[in-house]
Formats: C-alpha cells, structure tokens, sequence
C-alpha cells in the first residue's frame, strides 16, 4: 500500500443510549470482553492492516479513555514520527462550541490533515465490535477511483430501517441516501436486501478538506456526513459503497463471521454481544491469534479458581474470566468476568457481565444484570430476581436488564 493514510477516529459521543454505563465515561471506553475496551477493536483493525499514523477525537467524559490510550496504545520510539496514536481534545476551534457534527468535529481539527499531508483520510467511528482489513476497503476505493468510499453491510431490508440505509447502482456507486426509512430501498438485484453506512469512510484528502470548508460556511447544515455532507455532493463526487461482506481476515474460524458487525450502543446490544462471545460456535472469536484484539496490558496475576474449607469446587461453564480474579467455589454460567474480580463461595453468578474491581460475597445470586467496576455486592444479597426490588436501588432496563453503577452496592 503506498497511499500515506492518517485516521481520524471519532471518540467523541456521549452515548447516552448505553447509560448508566456510560455515565462516567465515553462510549469508547466503555470495558468489552472480560480485558478490553470498546475502542479497542477499531484501533485492532488499523494496526493490524499496517496504518499507523492514529488521531483519536475525544470530547465528552474523555479522561478514562485519555489514560488507556496512553496505557496501551503508545509506540516505544520518536524515530518513526508517522507512528503515533494521539488523543485529541475537542478544542471549541470555530466560536467556542462543540463538535456539532461529525464533519465539524473534522473541520475543527483540519490543521491536523494539513500538517500531516496525507493521500487518504480515514475517518472511522469508535463505537463498533468487528474485524477489518482496511487495506482491502482502500484497495476497492482505489480501483474505483472512488473520491469518497463508505462502509456498508447489506442487511435484509426488514432490519435494516434503523440504520442509515445507501442505494447504489450495479457499478456500486452510491446514487441515493434513506435516513431509518420504513421501507428500505433494496440492492440492485438482491430484492431482499439493503445497504447501510457502517459509518466508516475514506476520503482522498483534498476532498475532505474541500467539503468540510464549504459545509462549515453553511449555517442551515447539521454538520454531519452522513445527514448533510453526503447527500449534498453525491451527484457532484464520485462516491461508492464499500461491501464488507468481501473483507476478508486471516485466521477466521468457521464459526466466525468475516462480516460480523455489532453496534454495542444500547444495554441489550451490549448484553447480546457478549453472550455472542460465549457460544460455542462464536460469530466472533476473540482467539483469533491472526488478527489479533489488542489492548492495554497489565501486571494482574493469573485467575484462580480455589475450593472451599469443606473441599467445594467452583463450577464454571460457558464463561470468560480475565486475569487477576480469584473464584471461591462459586457457579459462574454464562457470564463474563473482568480483571480483579473476587468471587466468594457459595455465590451464584448467571447471564451477566461483571466488570473489573468488584466483590461477589458469600452465597450471593446474580442474574442478567451488569455491574459496573468497584461494586462491591453484600454476602446473601440477590441482583435480577425481584424487579421490584432492583428498581429501588439499581437501574433497570426496559428489558430488565439490571444494572448496577460504579462504585455502588452494598458493602459485605
């Protein structure tokens, strides 16, 4: 690959759908998978398809995700100054606001392209769990001489209307844009099918900062790709649609799916897409040592999994346990377990997610409920067994899924 490429990952949302998760952080930080965080997986995808050069555009509740990047996102020498990772505070450029958008957020930071001359710009959001070589989606945009390229994943139309929705013609150049629509206009020649933005999208930079100039001058616009810039310029530009279906990662299972794509941003999502990582057969397979997750790193013991004085032995099945967890002849079933995690005897855990720096005490029982880090839970106590009851302290979905803020509980 010879195009010198610079991404732009947007970090900035509030991601108030996620709460209370997300109500001391940003929705990239957010814990995933027992070690990592959101971020983590898109961050993956451009180091494992050899891009290097990384701004991270943070804005809302960013100091969490400020100190992981520098914990585990840090290259080692000031040699290769195209190797960088770097947080970027919004900085209220242009009139002392907010971003307003997500080509606002890009035009308050244009100096940041314009210093790093790159060929294309990557501008990709932080809020996704998948797999992706990157390479292979800037090959398409260059084959096709593309001016703009946008990630899609047909989906069947009678899911897709609640997702930015793209129409094409047979060349797959983009000819149209539906916003959540009812009745979602279908693939050229898959009748069944649609098209929807992953939200993910190349730009031959002269382009970008063309774009971004003149919607900034534009005081009826919202200031968003996909809302305002897109539907704009799309008879003007030569822009295609990207099929993810044809990304191709090495050392994919045959359970795993090489288009698997979830957006994590509602308690249910978030929830499913666990329990997504601990079937069987996953669609998306954590132990892929091909493309591997990367993260930060460490220095947590190993999981222990003790008896009891009477000799008792824990009971684990279909479970992930991050390092530095200590499980004191417990049931753990279905559930996910982050780092540092204790776990006293007799307890019951089952369909959750528990996040690090947490106590289960003695004989506690535990049920399709998230608990945020630093909660302690009281001997005896019971979490996702009366509603009544967890509505009264925790927050319950309205799904009910119980959630239990950080920091919170009851102490044992």
């Amino acid at each position: 690959m010879n195009d010198k490429v610079l991404a732009m990952i947007m970090a900035g949302g509030k991601g108030s759908r996620l709460s209370p998760l997300t109500k001391h952080r940003a929705k990239p930080a957010v814990p995933f998978g027992g070690k990592y965080r959101i971020i983590d997986f898109v961050l993956s995808n451009f180091i494992n398809s050899g891009i290097f050069s990384i701004y991270v555009l943070t804005q809302f509740l960013s100091q969490s995700l400020t100190e992981h990047i520098k914990d585990g996102w840090q290259f080692g020498s000031n040699i290769l100054r195209d190797h960088f990772i770097t947080p970027v505070p919004a900085q209220m450029r242009t009139g002392g606001k907010w971003y307003q958008g997500t080509a606002d957020a890009i035009y308050q930071n244009i100096q940041l392209i314009e210093n790093h001359n790159p060929d294309i710009v990557a501008v990709f959001g932080a809020d996704h769990i998948y797999r992706m070589d990157i390479r292979q989606m800037i090959s398409f945009h260059r084959a096709k001489n593309s001016d703009v390229t946008i990630a899609t994943l047909p989906l069947p139309r009678s899911e897709a209307g609640g997702f930015g929705v793209i129409q094409v013609n047979e060349d797959w150049r983009i000819i149209g844009f539906q916003e959540k629509p009812k009745d979602p206009i279908p693939i050229p020649g898959q009748p069944d099918m649609a098209l929807i933005s992953m939200g993910n999208y190349l730009f031959n930079s002269d382009v970008l900062q063309e774009v971004i100039r003149k919607d900034s001058e534009n005081n009826d616009s919202e200031h968003d790709f996909g809302k305002s810039i897109f539907p704009e310029i799309y008879q003007k530009k030569r822009i295609f649609a990207y099929n993810f279906k044809r990304n191709n990662i090495p050392g994919v299972i045959s359970s795993e799916k090489n288009d698997y794509w979830r957006d994590v941003g509602t308690l249910e999502a978030y929830l499913e897409s666990h329990k997504e990582l601990l079937s069987p057969s996953p669609p998306f397979d954590l132990y892929n040592n091909l493309w591997p997750i990367k993260t930060a790193s460490y220095s947590s013991p190993p999981a222990k999994f003790a008896c009891d004085a009477e000799g008792k032995r824990p009971e684990i099945s279909n479970s992930i346990i991050a390092e530095g967890s200590i499980i004191n002849a417990a049931t753990i079933i279905n559930s996910v377990l982050g780092r540092n995690i204790i776990v006293e005897s007799g307890a019951h855990i089952e369909d959750s997610i528990i996040l690090n720096d947490v106590k289960i005490g003695a004989r506690a029982k535990i049920r399709n409920s998230i608990i945020d880090k630093k909660v302690n839970i009281g001997d005896d106590e019971t979490v996702g067994y009366d509603a009544q009851q967890d509505r009264q302290k925790y927050y319950v979905s309205e799904s009910g899924i119980v959630v239990i803020e950080r920091g919170s509980g009851m102490a044992s």
